[in-house]
């Protein structure tokens, strides 16, 4: 933390940890800066796939960055080195993108290590909302999972997103009795 000083940073955050990794880091003074659901596929009984996803482009990048900046708050938003991120942090990951009338309408990256599955992000232009597109783009990725072997999906998302928790939930994810938290610290 005090190199992180000296480099200029301000405050400092963590990734989406359990409990029990989370205390080393309540210990050292950090607190909760937001807490998450955690829920889980166990596979069977995939949804319908409902729409078609196309492989996201790199030219599509600038485009899925704006439907993100829409679709989140500014804490959750994604910028270009947050995106790599997310598609590097499984050994094997999906991104596709779902367009309408030549727009881009949402984006989804599923990823999978081993036999475990996730979902890493789900975005849907506001202006598009209730449409399906969730459903669709939560649906495509997991019958790419399926087709991989992955045995079990997990995704997670903010307490507060009431919204998204139904949308997994009506994909056949389950509520998880644990969740996540990510903490923050001011330096």
């Amino acid at each position: 933390m005090e190199r992180l000083r000296d480099l200029g940073y301000s405050s400092v955050i963590t990734n989406a940890l359990t409990a029990a990794d989370s205390l080393p880091f309540v210990d050292a003074g950090f607190r909760v800066r937001e807490r998450l659901h955690l829920l889980a596929h166990d596979m069977s009984d995939l949804p319908e796939r409902t729409a078609s996803t196309r492989r996201a482009r790199r030219r599509d990048r600038s485009t899925v960055l704006e439907v993100d900046t829409a679709a989140f708050d500014p804490f959750w938003r994604l910028d270009a080195s947050g995106l790599d991120d997310a598609l590097a942090a499984t050994p094997v990951s999906r991104f596709r993108t779902l367009w309408d009338n030549g727009n881009l309408t949402a984006y989804a990256i599923a990823g999978r290590a081993g036999r475990q599955g996730y979902i890493q992000r789900i975005a849907v232009d506001p202006a598009r909302r209730r449409r399906g597109l969730g459903s669709a783009a939560v649906a495509d990725a997991l019958a790419w999972l399926a087709r991989r072997g992955a045995k079990r999906t997990v995704v997670n998302t903010q307490e507060s997103n009431v919204g998204a928790v139904r949308l997994y939930e009506r994909c056949g994810f389950t509520l998880l009795p644990v969740g996540l938290s990510v903490l923050a610290r001011d330096l």
